[in-house]
């Protein structure tokens, strides 16, 4: 039988997926207090319990599932050697068949409109980007450890990169039906390969 914690984080998980799926099918401005007991099968009571109110359910989902999708994508990067693979390692993001896509795509469209308001989102979506940029950064700084790479600014390059993940990945979800994930992957690798290629040893 759990303890008093482990059922206290069972119970936050459960709510916390709950918003998540919520956020993907509705938007998180039209989701209410009853539709996350509902979809995480816990009163409105026990919810409070927890957390204090709609936007600290919110904050700790949109926090909790980007730390998530985070991991996930790293340690698929992470797998290769080369520095210029992982820049380029990023496909599962383009991937349609993965069942997150049509969750993580939503939830974080929807989160990057409300940031524009909301000072608290705008942070979480800030160091989210530059946990992205030190991965790349860190890409970089072996490459240039290795004499792949010039000795160069490798976070100034490391956003532009990032920035290219981000525009791509938000036109292939949104223009599904022109923008194929082939199109998406060739792109993105085209575009790295042509910041890169001015600092190649």
């Amino acid at each position: 039988m759990a303890n008093t914690k482990e059922l206290e984080a069972i119970r936050k998980k459960q709510i916390l997926d709950a918003t998540i799926q919520q956020i993907a099918v509705r938007g998180s401005a039209q989701i209410k207090m009853d539709d996350i007991a509902k979809a995480s099968k816990l009163s409105k009571g026990g919810i409070a319990h927890y957390f204090s109110s709609k936007d600290d359910i919110l904050t700790n989902a949109f926090k909790s599932y980007f730390d998530f999708i985070f991991q996930t994508v790293k340690d698929e990067a992470l797998k290769y050697d080369d520095p210029r693979e992982i820049l380029s390692g990023f496909t599962p993001l383009y991937d349609r068949n993965s069942p997150e896509i049509e969750t993580a795509y939503p939830v974080l469209l929807d989160f990057m409109a409300a940031a524009v308001h909301n000072s608290i989102y705008r942070k979480i979506f800030q160091d989210w980007v530059d946990k992205w940029i030190e991965i790349l950064k860190g890409a970089i700084d072996e490459g240039i450890k290795r004499g792949i790479f010039k000795n160069i600014d490798s976070r100034h390059v490391a956003q532009t990169i990032s920035a290219i993940y981000q525009g791509i990945a938000t036109r292939w979800f949104l223009c599904n039906e022109s923008h194929s994930s082939e199109w998406a992957i060739q792109s993105f690798k085209s575009a790295i390969q042509g910041v890169l290629k001015p600092y190649m040893v």
